[in-house]
């Protein structure tokens, strides 16, 4: 396996310990070293075969991978996790807990929910090996709340549970569960682990729909895992090696793969185990970014709204819709279907321009597929426009305090394109912000569809993009471009102190029109 963190799971133990620690040494010898064992399904058996456990409690033989397991499954089993001092049964291992989140040092994220849905009142206490309602809605806020405030969630990396989800083979399979249904949906785990049903079966990997906590389709795979020591030598241990979710990038988690099936939980019937506002796809989230917590938004007609307003402006009124009567049409270059080229309103220099809507369209994540189309002619042709003058462009947008969609381009000397992403990141250290690092833009589709962002085109072909947005500054692309490393015009940065006469912005635009004129395509 690639470079990660390694990590074994195992399926019902059931009490034979000693085949398998014997299995896992060999397994850790030939590729580990593993960090972790994880256990589902019932891991005690009936009590003659639970002796072999003594064997390690007394030291006489070793557990070489710290070993988790959950919790019980049956009543009988509930003896065996009784006083137990911070879950330790022996020497690395350990009893994960009725229900939670443990976070390895890499940094991967394994969700978890022991025993089985209880029977009844979904929000009741449960006994020992069951599990309820309000287990669940736990297990997923603290997943939730465990993401970054200023970002998409990304899922955790694991999810154990020793019962089936609802929804996967409920034909062979009558103890599913509509909880651990609900729960995958919630958390959007990169591996669903479960057991107790005796056999092994892996699903072709699915998308799970996107929400209000992410406008990406995550996807998901589900296994089960057979018993240890079973006749038909049917798989009981996987193995895996992972980069963490927060550390791995966007494109790569919601990369889509040619096997993929239909997510099983979409229109999931959960016959009333689940209240209709606790699911994600019915509720609003908001941020308080003071406090990091994650709070739900909604319920209480008296409370103020805090979620920042998206500016509403009629398009007459708009200054860069081209029907407005308050457009400057001194500063425009030339004009296409869809969108039009423009001089910036207090340019950095001669050769700062802008893409725009010539219609009302507040940001590129809602653009129609001819309306990107025109757009990347518009970027394309800059780039050729300015390689003549041996000089690489940046795009940059800002949907933040803005309400119509507006693209700037500057170029600078093929000896500083290098510079560019490094400049970026420096600015981002100095605001403390975070950058997800995209290929070639080349779909809206890679886009928020909702909510506020910031990205940069970059000369290399690739694109940074955060969506770190409270507080951001305004002039932040511009703050990056005049820079000590770029341009070196500090004094530039507010593009008010840049204002120029009507006469030179006029003489600007015919400059540029003219020197562009072999690149443009709108008179085709």
């Amino acid at each position: 396996m690639d470079a990660g963190t390694k990590i074994l799971v195992v399926g019902d133990v059931r009490g034979r310990f000693k085949q398998l620690f014997q299995r896992v040494e060999q397994v850790n010898k030939k590729a580990g070293p593993f960090e972790i064992l994880c256990c589902v399904g019932d891991f005690f058996g009936e009590d003659k075969q639970n002796e072999e456990l003594i064997a390690y409690k007394n030291g006489f033989k070793h557990i070489t991978v710290p070993t988790y397991i959950l919790g019980p499954n049956q009543r009988e089993h509930e003896k065996y996790f009784e006083n137990l001092t911070d879950g330790e049964i022996c020497t690395n291992l350990t009893y994960l807990g009725r229900r939670g989140v443990y976070t390895l040092s890499s940094g991967v994220k394994i969700a978890y929910l022991s025993g089985l849905e209880a029977q009844g009142t979904a929000d009741s206490a449960g006994s020992e090996h069951e599990f309820t309602k309000a287990d669940v809605i736990a297990v997923r806020n603290s997943c939730l709340v465990s993401k970054n405030c200023s970002t998409e969630y990304r899922g955790v990396d694991v999810l154990l549970t020793s019962q089936w989800p609802f929804g996967m083979q409920e034909k062979e399979n009558a103890t599913a569960s509509k909880l651990v249904s609900f729960l995958c949906r919630e958390i959007k785990p990169r591996y669903h682990f479960c057991a107790i049903n005796g056999t092994h079966y892996e699903s072709a990997p699915f998308r799970m729909p996107k929400d209000e906590t992410t406008q990406f389709e995550l996807c998901t795979r589900f296994i089960s895992l057979a018993e240890v020591g079973n006749a038909e030598k049917a798989k009981y241990i996987y193995a895996l090696s992972l980069k963490p979710v927060d550390k791995s990038r966007l494109l790569d988690l919601a990369q889509k793969t040619t096997n993929e099936i239909p997510c099983p939980f979409i229109g999931l019937d959960l016959g009333g185990a689940i209240g209709k506002n606790d699911s994600s796809e019915n509720r609003q989230y908001f941020y308080d970014m003071d406090g990091g917590r994650r709070k739900r938004q909604g319920g209480d007609n008296n409370k103020r709204d805090k979620r920042p307003r998206i500016p509403q402006i009629e398009q007459d009124k708009c200054w860069f819709c081209l029907s407005s009567p308050d457009v400057e049409k001194h500063l425009i270059i030339t004009v296409g279907e869809h969108f039009y080229l423009a001089l910036a309103k207090g340019p950095i220099n001669k050769h700062h321009v802008m893409i725009l809507s010539t219609k009302h369209v507040p940001c590129a994540a809602q653009l129609s597929p001819d309306d990107w189309k025109e757009l990347n002619k518009f970027k394309a042709a800059l780039r050729k426009f300015f390689k003549t003058l041996g000089q690489v462009v940046c795009f940059t947008e800002r949907h933040y305090k803005s309400v119509h969609l507006q693209i700037n381009a500057l170029a600078f000397e093929e000896g500083y394109a290098w510079k560019i992403k490094h400049s970026f990141e420096d600015k981002a250290e100095e605001f403390n912000l975070e950058f997800e690092t995209l290929p070639a833009l080349d779909s809206e589709k890679m886009l928020p569809e909702m909510g506020p962002y910031f990205l940069a085109e970059l000369p290399d072909d690739s694109t940074l993009i955060t969506r770190q947005m409270k507080h951001f500054p305004i002039h932040f692309a511009r703050d990056v471009f005049c820079s000590e490393n770029l341009l070196n015009c500090d004094e530039k940065v507010n593009w008010k102190d840049c204002l120029l006469d009507k006469d030179e912005e006029v003489a600007y635009v015919e400059d540029f029109r003219k020197a562009f004129a072999p690149f443009d395509f709108t008179d085709d």
